[in-house]
């Protein structure tokens, strides 16, 4: 499996600002207000220490009652405006990770078959659900909390420098220590967590694979291998997570261990400009609650940097599956006209072991060619190939006199359908699954479109086309099923049809019907047939062999069978 790529330190940061560019008036308001939040909260220190001085000096309980009822007053107001800060916070960050939603959905169905299928269910689908929940809680929670948090400690510091300058200064006793750790921990956190992040991914793809091909391992006797190989990669995972666990046991003791010191040390040293009458008791005081006040901010920062750790690896990764999307490049280019032509095409999985080599293929616009030859002779790459799904190493595979695989890739599905031995049934109606392929089609072509490939089991559905299907609802069998993708190739009406043994999954009787149906429905197209049944290729205008990756023969069923050649052998053993 080769897994999709991670975005770089410079893409996250430019792509993190690009998904707040929009929310711009709404950041100026939670600032706005989490500014007023934090002066509103300044003002009960400085009134706890009044209180204190006015008590030293006789003052009156009528007045110790008004300072108190103003702190009362200061406190609403501050829970007041926090519950509206946080608020517009958490409404800021649900519309950043709603458009990261839509980007990530859209982003993942532009990937190119190809690189979904190298890179494995397992990568892609930790990252379009925990990769995206974690970078969910980093917008919606993280970056409001960061934003607030800053806003109030730069006021608290503050306000301890207006009490004193001297005050302001020793209040700074814990900040090199914090930083120093801080510093340590960021350098050592981003590629901690993205070596977890991948050995999760790669859990996940032993799991869902194990999980998927249970029959095969039983059948195959694979139960051990496939245990070890998943306890080998839950041991990868737990050495990953035991990595980032380390990090976090140094950084929070040395900055809770932190905490302590601008406290003492302002009392300290207020003592001191207390005995010089530089400050009052009151102002120590106040100086002193205000750097308590600011713990819990500060706190809530430095235990916020861990899941913003997290955040930041998860939408790096999320960011990475945008690299497997090819690049448009100005105007996609047109086809001229509906020929397929091939010359000296030559593919590889792997550098070095090429599957094709050199290949040459001219195909005629409402030709029938069926491509037949022996396992691993390449008949699905050359599909592949033919579809625009890969692009030739070397060579060229042309529509028009246009690169197939240079087409917009909307338009190509439009002109070229690949069907193949897999399928799937949508969760959803029987009309859902139809009208992928024509989302404009009416309920007589969709069931025409059924009618033409044989699929006469729709009659029996108790609620017709609204018949749901899939998990949970009315399961189809894997005839039913291919039969169905079929009807879809139908209604989506391309000029060119590439089948990659589509009716492998029916029996001999209803492929044979399908393939009439098929036959019918579609004449005057351009259709390709990988075939295992050769009485696909005798339907054909052409029959191509491939062998070893090459084109050893080329002509009509008829040509063949009298060359005498490897077709004739296949020819004279399918019929005994």
């Amino acid at each position: 499996m080769t897994a999709l790529p991670v975005a770089d330190r410079v893409t996250t940061r430019r792509s993190s600002r690009d998904l707040l560019r929009g929310e711009r008036r709404a950041v100026v308001v939670v600032l706005l207000l989490q500014a007023a939040a934090a002066a509103a909260g300044l003002a009960a220190p400085r009134l706890l220490g009044a209180i204190v001085d006015d008590v030293l000096q006789g003052a009156t309980v009528a007045r110790i009652d008004r300072l108190a009822l103003a702190i009362a007053v200061c406190t609403l107001v501050q829970g007041v405006l926090l519950r509206y800060g946080y608020l517009a916070g958490y409404r800021l960050g649900e519309r950043a990770i709603a458009r990261l939603r839509e980007w990530f959905v859209r982003r993942t169905l532009d990937l190119p078959t190809a690189v979904v299928e190298r890179a494995g269910t397992g990568d892609l689908a930790n990252r379009s659900s925990v990769d995206v929940a974690t970078v969910g809680t980093m917008v919606r929670d993280v970056v409001p909390i960061m934003l607030i948090s800053s806003a109030q400690l730069l006021l608290l510091f503050g306000a301890v420098f207006l009490i004193h300058p001297m005050l302001g200064l020793v209040a700074l006793a814990g900040l090199p220590s914090i930083l120093a750790v801080t510093r340590w921990y960021l350098r050592r956190a981003s590629p901690a967590y993205l070596a977890e992040g991948a050995a999760s991914a790669d859990l996940t793809e032993s799991l869902t694979t194990t999980a998927e091909g249970a029959r095969t391992v039983e059948a195959l006797r694979l139960g051990d291998e496939r245990i070890t190989s998943g306890t080998d990669r839950v041991a990868r995972q737990w050495a990953t997570r035991r990595r980032t666990l380390g990090l976090r046991s140094v950084f929070y003791p040395v900055v809770e261990g932190s905490y302590g010191l601008p406290v003492a040390a302002v009392l300290l040293a207020g003592g001191v400009l207390a005995r010089d009458g530089s400050v009052s008791i009151g102002d120590v005081v106040a100086a002193a609650l205000l750097l308590q006040q600011a713990i819990e901010p500060l706190d809530r920062m430095l235990q916020f940097i861990e899941q913003a750790q997290r955040g930041v690896a998860s939408y790096a990764r999320v960011l990475g599956v945008g690299f497997g999307v090819p690049e448009q490049r100005g105007v996609a280019p047109v086809p001229g006209d509906e020929r397929i032509v091939v010359r000296d095409a030559r593919f590889a999985y792997t550098a070095g072991h090429d599957v094709l080599h050199g290949i040459d293929l001219d195909l005629r616009p409402g030709e029938r060619l069926a491509i037949v030859g022996p396992s691993g002779a390449g008949k699905s790459t050359l599909a592949r190939l033919l579809a625009g799904t890969e692009a030739p190493d070397t060579g060229s595979v042309t529509l028009g006199g246009v690169p197939v695989a240079d087409i917009e890739p909307a338009r190509r599905r439009q002109l070229i359908a690949l069907v193949t031995q897999e399928h799937h049934v949508f969760i959803g109606t029987l009309r859902d699954n139809l009208s992928f392929a024509a989302p404009d089609a009416t309920d007589g072509e969709m069931l025409s479109a059924l009618v033409a490939v044989g699929a006469d089991w729709y009659a029996a559905l108790p609620d017709g086309l609204d018949t749901r299907l899939g998990e949970g609802a009315r399961q189809l069998g894997p005839a039913d099923a291919q039969q169905l993708a079929l009807a879809r190739i139908v209604l989506a009406d391309p000029h060119t049809l590439i089948l990659d043994e589509a009716t492998a999954a029916l029996d001999p009787t209803t492929a044979r019907r399908t393939e009439r149906s098929l036959a019918a429905v579609l004449g005057g197209r351009t259709v390709i047939a990988i075939a295992h049944r050769l009485n696909t290729a005798r339907d054909a205008d052409r029959v191509a062999v491939l062998a070893d990756g090459r084109i050893t023969e080329l002509g009509t069923h008829d040509e063949l069978v009298d060359a005498g050649g490897p077709y004739a052998a296949l020819w004279r053993s399918w019929h005994g």
